[in-house]
Order: structure tokens, then C-alpha cells, then sequence
């Protein structure tokens, strides 16, 4: 007997820009992102531009981090190595669990892309009350490329052997 497909179950995902020279009109990363997680079958729970302040930050994330309806984050910027960047010093703070793996394969992947100079990205993940947060670095191909070629199957419920859903579904049951 084989066993039935598995469904697609939808995610409340909420996307962060950090940047200290773009505005919400110019920000073409998180517009990928938004654009490419609603084109997959999920719900852009919310999406906001901060600046590089590692406060303010902590505090977008942690408030998504508390709202039972937002299942995952995917931030975009602050991964560098310029004074400002410090989105892994605001988020790893905020994590119950590390998803080491992510950063790993980012790397691992981008290599590809942009060879050596993969080493200097900080893109960092981990789990906080039950919502995954990935953070990548701030330009479009490094969106694409972690959208394309993690994010999107990872969110999706019929990935097999395993995917991050059921992980968020167990802390976020509301989820229609």
C-alpha cells in the first residue's frame, strides 16, 4: 500500500530588509523575497526596512518571534563584515536552536556563484519559540540564491525526506 501524497500547508513568512542606504521602494531583495514566497503558495505575514541597528533588529525579530501567526522570518542585509553589519550579532542572541546546516549549504552553494569570496558571508540561521530565522546577505543574487536553492524546498511540507515545517507547525498550531 503506498502511502498518499503529502499537502502543500502554506506559511506565514515575514521578511526584514536591513540597510542604511535603501528605502522600501528601492529594496529589490526583499521584494524577491516576497514576491517568491507568495509565488510559492505562502503568505507574506509582513515586511519592514530597518536600519543596521542591531537594537532595532532584536526587536522586529523578536516580535515576530512572539506572534504565534508568523511561522518564519528571512532577513536580508546586515550578514557582512562593514562596521554596520551585525545582523548575526542582533539574531543569534534570540535563537533556542541553531540551524548550522543553513549557513553551511549557503556558503557550500554560493561558492559557485561567486567563488571564494563565499567565505565572507555570515548568513546565519536558528529557531526561536517554534519560527525559523534565516538570514542572508543583502543583494538579490545571494536572495535568489538562498530562496532558490534552500528556502523554497525546506518550506515546502511535501519535501522529503524532511523540511522545517512540521517544526514550525508544532509551536504555531493557529496556522489555518
Amino acid at each position: 500500500m503506498s502511502k498518499p501524497a503529502a499537502t502543500f500547508i502554506p506559511l506565514n513568512i515575514a521578511v526584514l530588509t536591513v540597510s542604511d542606504s535603501r528605502t522600501l521602494a528601492e529594496d529589490t531583495s526583499g521584494q524577491y523575497l516576497a514576491d517568491s514566497l507568495t509565488e510559492a503558495g505562502h503568505h507574506l505575514a509582513d515586511r519592514k526596512l530597518i536600519t543596521d541597528d542591531i537594537y532595532q533588529i532584536r526587536a522586529v525579530v523578536s516580535g515576530w518571534i512572539a506572534d504565534p501567526n508568523v511561522h518564519a522570518v528571512i532577513t536580508t542585509g546586515g550578514t557582512g563584515f562593514f562596521i554596520r553589519d551585525s545582523m548575526p550579532e542582533a539574531v543569534k542572541v534570540l535563537f533556542d536552536k541553531s540551524i548550522d546546516g543553513f549557513g553551511e549549504m549557503f556558503r557550500l552553494i554560493s561558492k559557485d556563484e561567486i567563488g571564494m569570496s563565499t567565505v565572507q558571508s555570515r548568513a546565519v540561521a536558528g529557531m526561536a519559540n517554534g519560527t525559523g530565522i534565516f538570514c542572508l546577505p543583502g543583494s538579490s543574487g545571494a536572495c535568489r540564491t538562498g530562496w532558490e536553492n534552500i528556502l523554497k524546498e525546506q518550506f515546502d511540507s511535501r519535501t522529503r525526506p524532511c523540511n522545517f515545517v512540521p517544526h514550525f507547525m508544532a509551536q504555531n498550531p493557529s496556522h489555518d
